[in-house]
């Protein structure tokens, strides 16, 4: 997992698969980052992101959850179409800040 910080926006590229395999250790990397607080937007960069099962998206949901507590943007981009639809099925395309490319997410910074 790449973790850059750029403009205040923190960006974090996970790879490969996000099931429940690992999920635990996401979840855990992902608070980390949250809680550190060193910038004002998180970026989930999910390209390289090629499977996410239910307890990936538990990891998500609740690192979303204490972004929002912590009043940090979260968002996400570059979903694979296999992913994207997850998000759809489960409604969390309507809860998260869904971008579908880096570039779109920057745009809307300005």
């Amino acid at each position: 997992m790449n973790i850059t910080l750029d403009k205040q926006v923190k960006t974090i590229e996970p790879q490969g698969y996000v099931s429940a395999a690992n999920a635990d250790d996401f979840r855990a990397d992902l608070t980390k980052v949250v809680e550190s607080q060193e910038y004002s937007a998180l970026l989930l960069d999910m390209k390289g992101v090629e499977f996410l099962d239910s307890a990936g998206l538990m990891a998500l949901v609740t690192t979303f959850r204490l972004a929002q507590n912590l009043e940090v943007r979260f968002s996400i981009c570059s979903l694979a179409p296999s992913v994207r639809m997850i998000f759809e099925l489960t409604q969390l395309d309507k809860v998260f800040e869904i971008f579908d490319s880096r570039d779109s997410f920057e745009s809307g910074l300005c």
